[in-house]
């Protein structure tokens, strides 16, 4: 987040620090596999405790309101998950797998536009919000999506793994609400930005 706010201020710092990341050894073939796994790891581990959850009780209720005692948010977080990792699929679609084609396939590991000294980076980021309501629409749901997922998601993990304090779980709960609404807003914003100003 912190990296594509800095597109929203300036173009040249973006260009730096993208291309930074997108040659360091450390990030690349470190941290960005470690990510990818997570991710993966987390869906999966997530459509299992789904599945062990609704195992869970061998006799149906005869009447079922979930809404009496579960927000929406927690009883839908396979839809939410499977909206951000909809969203996760256009974003490879739309920046990694062509930075993948131009740095390993094509051999250019230089970051620059074509026939210039200038960094690709922000100017790609821009072709794909300006003009292009689709798009910037698809972005912006899957954003609230994250947003909704994180909101039950963030505090529920802790829980998860076995750890309740009635002394330390509303704090947790109450900055995995900040998380929640700043990270997916942030990113909101970086599309909406370069949307109405290109």
């Amino acid at each position: 987040l912190s990296i594509n706010m800095m597109s929203v201020f300036s173009a040249d710092l973006f260009n730096e620090v993208s291309h930074f990341m997108g040659t360091n050894p450390l990030v690349q073939y470190v941290l960005q596999p470690v990510l990818i796994f997570s991710v993966i790891f987390h869906f999966v581990w997530g459509m299992y405790l789904e599945y062990q959850n609704n195992q869970a009780r061998e006799v149906k209720y005869s009447m079922y309101k979930g809404s009496a005692n579960a927000s929406w948010m927690s009883r839908n977080m396979i839809i939410s998950g499977l909206a951000v990792l909809a969203f996760l699929a256009l974003h490879f679609y739309d920046f990694w797998i062509p930075e993948i084609n131009t740095k390993y396939i094509n051999g250019d590991m230089s970051g620059t536009l074509p026939g210039a000294d200038e960094y690709r980076y922000y100017e790609e980021l821009v072709h794909k919000f300006a003009g292009q309501p689709i798009r910037v629409g698809l972005y912006l749901f899957s954003f609230v999506m994250l947003s909704l997922h994180l909101l039950h998601g963030f505090q529920s993990s802790f829980q998860s793994v076995g750890y309740n304090s009635t002394k330390y779980t509303p704090v947790i709960k109450k900055l995995g609400n900040v998380f929640a609404i700043a990270v997916p807003g942030g990113f909101v914003l970086v599309a909406l930005v370069h949307f109405l100003s290109h």
